[in-house]
């Protein structure tokens, strides 16, 4: 909780000052009834004492009171609100290695089927993008708010040939860059580049395009997919097959992050790519800002104050 008006709050130091002379007037009133009856006689004076019912409204005045100085501070919260205009691609491995079964039932369909959850998760506001890369980058989707259209690009991925990372962030860039700009601005924009191998085609370096997206304040989410003991079968050209191990490259993931400012994640099954993309659907499309609660506070010292008077009307057939 963060305040807007926070000096207020130093007016809170007075009620441990006001409990103080509170205590002070009730030896006082103690010594005066002392001095009108003596105690042997006090019993038959008074026959029925309030007991702790004489502080109950005075308590009540007490937290009513600390409800509305904290009210005056203007107090916050940090929520997260959905960013009008943002847009984000999602830069999925479509290279031969993604047919390893190590992530059931294919690295592949545990990619797709996180991507549509994450569809699921993300503000209706947010404009997304699919793109598709092994040696050559393919933009299926440009970045848009139609859920359906997405979800069926989904199923338009296919496996083959290798991969090239850098061509792809390259490419997400420009398609990102193309978003009208309001004010000066460009709408806030990230990736969220799914792979599960080295690059080993392309154009651009991929460190070397991640310098690019950063200098663009483009943030790179990586998701490393896969296990270090994921295999494929590659036919061979007599005829026979051999098997090669695809382990995923996550060192150049993580650089790949870190150099734009975005998180590295891994994944080793589809249950853990699913959490990935929940995490990140509950992420990308949002920005923190802070929400005043005065209004709860305020009503709450309102309602103290209320219960104090009601108790001392009770109680006492007065009103404090």
């Amino acid at each position: 909780m963060r305040f807007a008006a926070p000096l207020i709050l130093l007016a809170l130091v007075a009620l441990p000052v006001l409990a103080i002379v509170y205590a002070g007037t009730q030896r006082d009133r103690r010594r005066a009834a002392a001095a009108f009856a003596s105690p042997m006689l006090a019993a038959s004076v008074t026959p029925r004492r309030p007991g702790w019912r004489r502080h109950g409204p005075a308590l009540a005045i007490a937290l009513a009171l600390a409800a509305l100085i904290v009210a005056a501070a203007r107090p916050q919260r940090v929520v997260a609100v959905p960013v009008e205009r943002a847009q984000v691609m999602l830069v999925t491995d479509v290279s031969g290695s993604m047919m390893a079964r190590d992530v059931a039932p294919s690295r592949l369909v545990a990619a797709r089927n996180a991507a549509k959850r994450f569809l699921t998760d993300v503000p209706e506001q947010l404009n997304v993008g699919l793109e598709a890369f092994n040696q050559t980058p393919r933009v299926l989707q440009s970045p848009t708010r139609d859920r359906e259209a997405l979800v069926a690009a989904l199923d338009r991925l296919t496996v083959s040939g290798g991969t090239a990372t850098g061509d792809a962030i390259q490419t997400a860039i420009r398609v990102l860059q193309r978003a009208p700009s309001l004010n000066g601005h460009k709408p806030p924009s990230a990736i969220v580049l799914l792979s599960d191998g080295a690059s080993t085609h392309g154009q651009v370096q991929p460190l070397d395009a991640a310098r690019a997206a950063a200098r663009l304040k483009i943030p790179i989410t990586t998701v490393a997919l896969g296990t270090p003991d994921g295999t494929i079968t590659v036919p061979r050209a007599n005829g026979t097959t051999r098997t090669e191990r695809v382990p995923p490259d996550t060192a150049s993931l993580r650089q790949i992050a870190a150099i734009t400012g975005g998180r590295a994640e891994t994944a080793s099954s589809a249950s853990d790519l699913s959490a990935v993309y929940e995490k990140l659907g509950s992420q990308v499309g949002r920005k923190k800002e802070p929400r005043e609660i005065t209004a709860g506070f305020a009503g709450a010292g309102l309602a103290l104050l209320g219960l104090a008077t009601a108790l001392s009307l009770r109680w006492f057939g007065r009103l404090i």
